[in-house]
This record gives C-alpha cells, structure tokens and sequence, in this order.
C-alpha cells in the first residue's frame, strides 16, 4: 500500500482518451501486461485528476484499479475503473474492465503479455447545451428559453472495449506496448458512425542500481529514468523523467509535451512506501 504526496502544474493534453502525468501510479491504466508485475501479493491504485475547475463544465477523471500477482497461476488478474466527466453538458464515461497478464522467462529476463476487455457507457445531458437560437445578440444567453433544435433521441450508449499489450524486463532494462480500443467502438449518439480511434502507448524505463537486487526488489536505493509516448489518431504525448528510490522513499521529477504547439505539465511525485509484501514463489 502507498501513500501519496504530488505537486501537478498541468494543462489538458490534445487526445480522445486522458492521459495522468503520473502514469507510474496507473499501470494497468498504462499496459495490461503490468498486471500483477510487482512484488507482494495485491495492489490497490486510485487517481484522480481535475482540471479548468473555475468554468462552469470541468474536466474530471478518476481510474481505480487492483490487481493480483499469483505467481502459480504465471502472472497476474486484475479490475480497473474508470470514470471521466467533461463540460456543462457534463459528458460522463464509465469504464470497468478485468484485465489479465501471463508471463514466460527467468530471473534476467521476464516476458508478459496481457489482455484486457470491458464495457463503457457514454451519456450526456442535452438539457444543458445551449443552442444559438437561445442567444440574443445584445442580451446574450437568454435564461429560461427553449430551443427549436432537435437533439439526438440517444443520450446513453453501452459498448464494449478491448485491449492488449506486452512488456519485457531484460535484467535492468523495461519496455512495454500496449494497444487500447483495439476494435474501435463506435461511440456516436446521433446515428453517424464516431469510432474511437486506437490509442498506442509505448513505455521504456532503465534502473540504474545503487545497489544490488532485481528490477520488481523495492530494497535498496536506485535511479529510475522512464519515457511515456501516447498516440491517437493525430494527438500525441511524450512523458519524461525519472525517480530516485531509496527503500520507502520515491522522489521524480517529470515533464509532459502534448505534441507540436500543445500543452504541457510538470509533475513532481513524493511517495512513501507504507507497507511491502512478498513474492511468494
């Protein structure tokens, strides 16, 4: 279990799908082959992020996740969640998921490959659009007023969702790819076809040991520079930074590009590791 203490200074990143500056706290958010790929027996996560909080339609995300690492079962299970909530019509997706992870390989290397698959539900509140016949040209919006304007008869839609990915760990070195909405679901209101587009993500990260042990041992002290690309359709984002480690302690230090011209943010993570479990082999 971890306690968590971490200064955001962010702006929104240009992509379908949100994205957290502190991807190392969601990792079957990031790869599904990160399931269960940690020592001890459970793990519980849980982030939230809330953004433009001063306009009248935020944008707000939270992903809540557990996982199990059964070392006799030769990887790991777990259940994620997810929940986003964006503008005054306050467009709501719910996402749960159960994810799975197998792995293959020895105490220098360590291949997984990991599933997962879900079901999401979209909804909006049409009432609260505003419409241009609700605007008066000296005025403004006009309280109260209806629009002639027909919306859409659908205001909820339930579809399914899948995924997969692959991480290797080749003594010090980890490096995943993971594919999101691998069957592009469409997630139209109106009848006109809106497919989700794939999202690719690409992670890598070197421990540089100050100390002996495995890359998974949270004994010890070590450096940890790690790089996050995001795409999807023409939205790209690039995380990178690193973590210094020392047994309980986790200090990064982290910066996010949202692709040519786009926002960025910069994230500094204090961790302290409470409570550590064991691999039981």
């Amino acid at each position: 279990m971890t306690a968590l203490l971490a200064t955001v200074i962010s702006l929104p990143a240009l992509a379908q799908d949100h994205v957290y500056s502190q991807f190392f706290n969601v990792p079957i958010y990031l790869n599904p082959a990160l399931t269960g790929q940690f020592e001890g027996d459970i793990r519980m996560n849980m982030i939230y992020r809330n953004q433009w909080s001063g306009l009248s339609g935020d944008l707000s995300y939270i992903t809540a996740s557990a996982d199990l690492n059964i070392a006799k079962f030769g990887g790991g299970i777990g259940l994620m969640f997810n929940r986003s909530s964006e503008g005054t019509a306050f467009l709501v997706k719910n996402n749960a998921a159960a994810t799975y992870s197998y792995s293959v390989g020895g105490d220098d290397f360590v291949a997984s490959f990991g599933i997962q698959a879900g079901f999401t539900n979209r909804q909006i509140d049409w009432s609260k659009l505003v419409f241009s016949d609700q605007i008066d040209m000296r005025l403004g919006y006009l309280p109260g007023s209806v629009s002639a304007a027909q919306p859409p008869d659908i205001d909820n839609k339930i579809f399914f969702d899948a995924a997969a990915g692959t991480n290797i760990v080749f003594k010090n070195l980890m490096a995943g790819v993971a594919v999101h909405h691998i069957n592009q679901p469409d997630e139209s209101f109106s009848g006109t076809v809106a497919k989700l587009p794939m999202r690719i993500t690409a992670n890598a990260s070197f421990r540089l040991p100050l100390s002996s042990g495995t890359y998974y041992q949270d004994e010890g002290s070590y450096l940890i520079p790690s790089v996050v690309y995001y795409k999807q359709a023409s939205s790209s984002s690039l995380s990178a930074g690193a973590q210094f480690k020392f047994k309980g302690l986790n200090a990064g230090l982290w910066y996010r590009s949202g692709g040519q011209n786009g926002p960025d943010a910069v994230v500094v993570s204090l961790i302290f590791d409470l409570l550590k479990g064991n691999r039981n082999g």
